[in-house]
């Protein structure tokens, strides 16, 4: 499947991406699959909560569609390395959950062809993909404004939040390990 042949919002998801590819397919599908099963539409606010199993291309997909991003304080990424997804609404926490399934369950793609391999993404039924959970989650906390502070190591502004207490000094973590790795030697 050319460019020229992807559906409009697809074309956008690969102009913000960088190209086109199964990674991208299979985030763009989930997140068509779990807005259509919430009868949700794409974030614009914090309404609507992602949270990604993985830092694959499906990541970007899943951004571009669902309209949930870090900035938004409603993205959330899992390092589990699984192609899942779930996307939930506030404040019920209504949720879906999806599964890519493994290879072996799904129907069969040429993994050489990623041309073919996207193609099936999009328009395979869901359920051939991927293992569709409804339910009902504790949510991520919603996003919070917090007041700088500057880090008495480096000087920068750093949330206040995110700051650690090392000897009496405010600092922000990096220069906090710095510190606890330097003490170490």
């Amino acid at each position: 499947m050319s460019e020229p042949e992807l559906p409009p919002d697809l074309k956008d998801a690969v102009r913000f991406h960088g190209h086109f590819c199964p990674g991208l397919a299979i985030g763009y599908r989930a997140s068509k699959v779990a807005l259509e099963r919430l009868g949700a539409q794409r974030a614009k606010d914090e309404e609507l909560v992602a949270i990604v199993e993985n830092d694959s291309c499906s990541a970007d997909g899943v951004q571009w569609v669902s309209g949930c991003t870090f900035g938004k304080g409603n993205f959330f990424f899992r390092d589990y390395g699984k192609q899942v997804f779930t996307f939930a609404l506030r404040p019920t926490g209504r949720a879906v959950r999806l599964a890519l399934k493994p290879t072996e369950e799904r129907p069969p793609l040429p993994e050489d062809d990623r041309a073919t391999l996207a193609d099936q993404m999009l328009n395979a039924p869901a359920e051939s993909l991927f293992t569709v959970t409804e339910l009902v989650i504790e949510l991520p906390k919603a996003a919070s404004i917090c007041s700088s502070v500057r880090c008495e190591r480096c000087g920068e502004p750093v949330m206040s939040t995110r700051t650690r207490n090392v000897n009496g000094r405010t600092l922000c973590i990096p220069c906090a390990q710095r510190q606890e790795q330097t003490a170490e030697k």
